[in-house]
């Protein structure tokens, strides 16, 4: 019986404690690390979304910025972070891909994380080129590949924009080299530069700089139109049957961070979702919104792991 009373009250203490925790989350800034440079679609994304973040959760996030090794030095960082919700990931989907690409990964990311929520899936990434060369067209683009080296930039290798190029590349049976950058910021930047001819950014990133005249933008790689840019044709309408997603951007925290911690972040950033604003930047560039609970964003993670390594396979990039 003394046994029984001790074990009720050691789960009341327990919900308690997450009463709590609850209820004084958060008590002091967030540190937000985006495993990719300033520039990219993740960061700026990641900086319109969490200034409204900060007036519903009611405490201040310092982004952060670790870019490197497609966004695994910046997961390390949060990996190894303590638990407590103070310190949290909010990265692409590549995160999803690494370990169908990379053969010996620093950490399990199923194991090692907490996932919190979904904010939004991309509906497909734009295909630019430098302004400079002679491609207008996704044909005028495969035509040039058969005559001489056509290169493409990327956020890294494995990344989405890295499935969308190589499998566009198969499908057309052309060979077009792929020049992987530390993050979406130094790669666009590299073909506005003209160090190579072809980029595939988000349409936050791709459409600035295609209205300024710095790209060109021929394609976009999803199942329909960019409402942005809606006389800009889809990449299927010339290499019928293609389509390629951006995939997600997802938040995590390290393994055991406290499930009323998750649960509070989560609610708060759905709810910054909602703002008319908000929720219009991410349409506009080709994003759903989503900010899914924990419970339901573990598992849609779990099969995209599995997903993304098919992906990965058929579009012929090899682990490493």
């Amino acid at each position: 019986m003394q046994r029984s009373i001790s074990i009720v009250l050691s789960l009341l203490a327990l919900a308690l404690a997450g009463s709590a925790l609850a209820q004084q989350y958060p008590s002091r800034p967030i540190r937000l690390i985006v495993p990719f440079p300033p520039g990219g679609n993740v960061d700026v994304f990641a900086r319109v979304l969490y200034r409204q973040v900060e007036a519903e959760i009611g405490t201040n996030f310092v982004i952060d910025n670790r870019g490197g090794a497609n966004g695994m030095i910046g997961a390390d960082v949060v990996k190894n972070a303590s638990p407590d919700g103070y310190t949290v990931l909010n990265t692409s989907f590549g995160f999803a891909v690494n370990p169908a690409i990379i053969k010996k990964m620093p950490f399990d990311i199923v194991r090692d994380f907490t996932p919190v929520t979904n904010v939004a899936t991309g509906l497909g990434y734009l295909v630019v080129v430098n302004p400079k060369v002679p491609v207008k067209s996704v044909a005028d683009m495969i035509a040039l590949a058969k005559k001489e080296q056509v290169r493409y930039s990327t956020a890294g290798v494995g990344n989405g924009q890295h499935l969308a190029g190589a499998l566009l590349a198969n499908m057309a049976k052309v060979n077009m080299l792929h020049v992987p950058y530390k993050g979406g910021g130094p790669a666009v930047a590299a073909c506005i530069s003209g160090e190579v001819q072809v980029h595939y950014p988000a349409g936050s990133v791709g459409v600035p700089h295609h209205k300024a005249g710095r790209v060109r933008a021929i394609a976009f790689t999803g199942a329909k139109r960019l409402s942005s840019l809606p006389d800009i044709p889809t990449v299927g309408e010339t290499v019928t049957g293609y389509v390629a997603d951006a995939g997600w951007h997802g938040v995590f925290g390290p393994a055991k961070m406290p499930a009323a911690a998750a649960k509070r972040l989560q609610e708060a950033i759905h709810k910054a979702l909602q703002e008319p604003k908000v929720r219009a930047h991410f349409v506009d560039n080709g994003y759903e919104p989503n900010g899914d609970p924990p419970a339901v964003w573990a598992k849609l993670f779990r099969e995209d792991v599995k997903r993304f390594a098919a992906i990965a396979k058929a579009a012929g990039v090899e682990p490493r």
